[in-house]
């Protein structure tokens, strides 16, 4: 978008989104509370406006959705829907969910997703040419989580392409809500209905078991309905944003040779690398927030009812919190980023994503040192939530 032209952002646009950085820099810059008439949403973009606005659950509130989309629509969303809940229901559902991501749990996966990515990998050693998110990316998001919840691996990836499918849209389109913005949870129900009779070291089984107080002060387990809602949840939210993680450290690395050699060279540099990459490409770039009451930003008053909209892809890129913002380093020190958000709603999963990327990432390094993209082969996926890679081919020298 060139500096003269009217200054318009389109989230449905594929076209704009593709590169939606110069036009972000431009409402960050010219128009820090954005309106957009056509959509009927505002929007935030500079980072400390979604310090402020993220972590307030009683003035924006998560309970109508965190997608334009479910918040303009009348959609009921299902209870226990921890993405989109607020306190003190949210607060009674996040405990018993982060018991899965434990800092324990989360370190005995690291084995594992090793070995998940040297049976992927170790097959293209030797091939000219491999498409990373076909290989890789696509499957190992699904493959953890699969171990988390006790799905058989023949099954996860006809379940992947189910939750894949309910998220996409085509250019110019809104999300299809009753293609499962919220994804149905029955697609789980044979094998939570198999594990309640055969229990494991799973979350299905710590799910079915546990016990709780419930905001009505009663003390019970979680129902049949509200295992398959919270296991649709870990499903649908770790699944396609990981995957698109490993997409984007692909992608920059290809772009920025003499770091990846570097990164090649000295594998403790890799944590750092793939907090840089959450900064610089994050996979869920907008979140959506319902206002509560009217709020004033930049001296302007959003009232009561309205959608807001938080640029998190503009925020990472706030000069005004980092410096030379727009330059992709994996020496920068970071602080704080905002791909995961910020206070109640920090994302649950983010160790476990922070895994699984730098993972992939040294596994991948170890093995192809070298590699550039074909990028005639190289496709977008479009989502009213995700931005990413549907296709990647590296070619490997």
């Amino acid at each position: 978008m060139n500096a003269d032209e009217p200054l318009y952002w389109d989230p449905y646009d594929a076209g704009l989104n593709d590169d939606f950085f110069p036009v972000f820099t431009r409402i960050r810059e010219e128009s820090p509370l954005y309106r957009n008439e056509k959509y009927n949403f505002y929007a935030l973009s500079r980072f400390a406006d979604l310090e402020r606005a993220i972590p307030n659950p009683r003035m924006f509130l998560n309970s109508r959705g965190n997608i334009l989309e479910l918040i303009q629509s009348d959609v009921e969303i299902p209870p226990g829907t921890l993405i989109f809940e607020d306190p003190p229901v949210h607060t009674i559902h996040r405990k018993l969910l982060s018991r899965v991501f434990t800092p324990r749990r989360i370190a005995e996966l690291e084995p594992k997703v090793r070995q998940f990515c040297a049976r992927a990998l170790d097959p293209v050693v030797g091939e000219e040419r491999f498409d990373l998110v076909t290989t890789l990316a696509n499957d190992l998001p699904m493959w953890v989580i699969g171990m988390l919840l006790g799905i058989p691996e023949a099954d996860q990836r006809a379940i992947r392409e189910i939750v894949d499918g309910a998220l996409r849209t085509g250019d110019g389109e809104a999300m299809d809500l009753s293609r499962g913005a919220v994804i149905s949870g029955e697609i789980f129900a044979s094998y939570i209905d198999w594990r309640r009779d055969h229990p494991s070291d799973d979350l299905m089984t710590d799910l079915l078991g546990a016990e709780f107080e419930d905001e009505n002060g009663v003390t019970r387990t979680l129902t049949r309905d509200e295992v398959l809602t919270y296991v649709s949840v870990v499903a649908g939210a770790g699944n396609e944003t990981t995957g698109r993680l490993i997409g984007w450290i692909g992608v920059l690395l290809a772009r920025h040779p003499d770091q990846r050699r570097e990164l090649a060279a000295d594998p403790s540099l890799v944590p750092n690398a793939v907090e840089e990459t959450l900064r610089y490409e994050p996979t869920g770039p907008v979140l959506a927030r319902y206002v509560a009451e009217d709020v004033e930003f930049h001296g302007q008053t959003v009232p009561a009812g309205s959608a807001l909209l938080l640029l998190l892809a503009a925020a990472n890129r706030d000069p005004r919190q980092f410096d030379d913002p727009d330059a992709f380093d994996i020496h920068r020190r970071i602080g704080q980023q905002l791909t995961f958000g910020l206070g109640l709603h920090y994302c649950l999963g983010a160790a476990l994503a922070r895994l699984e990327g730098r993972v992939a990432c040294a596994e991948l390094l170890r093995r192809f040192p070298d590699f550039d993209i074909d990028w005639t082969g190289a496709t977008k996926v479009h989502t009213s939530t995700i931005r990413g890679w549907d296709n990647l081919p590296l070619v490997v020298g």
